[in-house]
């Protein structure tokens, strides 16, 4: 009997150490070097596939990061470098009650304010943001779903990009648009 629990218990741990390295990984090749991320296709599938399939269209490659805050987020995947935002998908539906949190280099769905209304845009926080969780003041918090597993220091370059308002009349007079220019030269999926 011992031995067949035994037996188990290892089972069981090989099976959830498949399941663990299972997870999809893309990598991201950025004019400031490179980062891959670990999504978290159980704890948010619907966001996980949302973003692997544009991932997979190829649609994330030639994007910018357009909004740098240092000391909060790098948000990107939805304008081109003449700030020209692509068109996209339907929306996905929120998944931020997943239980994961927007801490330091994870990556989550940016949004307008109906929590519905991800589509290509991600941010990657650069600090913890517990007022992005859910729940949050405005009761909803922002869908979390994977975390950069390297290239932090891309990540922190970034985020020390200088920035500065855009000129109308691309998308009005868009804030804190980065001065030096980072592009997503491709997103591929690794595993």
């Amino acid at each position: 009997m011992r031995h067949f629990i035994s037996s188990l218990l290892l089972l069981s741990g090989c099976l959830t150490s498949a399941a663990v390295f299972a997870a999809p990984q893309v990598e991201f090749k950025t004019t400031m070097g490179n980062f891959v991320v670990d999504l978290d296709s159980v704890k948010a599938p619907k966001t996980s596939a949302n973003f692997l399939a544009y991932v997979n269209s190829g649609f994330y490659n030639g994007t910018i990061f357009h909004r740098v805050i240092d000391g909060f987020m790098i948000q990107g995947g939805g304008f081109t470098s003449d700030l020209n935002q692509k068109p996209t998908n339907p929306p996905v539906v929120s998944e931020a009650q997943n239980g994961l949190k927007n801490q330091t280099y994870t990556i989550a769905m940016a949004r307008t304010s109906d929590p519905d209304s991800a589509t290509a845009q991600f941010f990657i926080n650069v600090k913890d943001n517990e007022g992005l969780n859910f729940p949050n003041a405005m009761g909803s918090g922002y869908t979390v779903f994977g975390k950069v597993i390297s290239g932090t220091q891309t990540i922190d370059a970034i985020r020390k990009i200088p920035t500065m308002t855009a000129p109308a009349p691309r998308m009005g007079r868009m804030a804190d648009v980065p001065s030096k220019t980072v592009t997503i030269e491709s997103a591929t999926v690794l595993k």
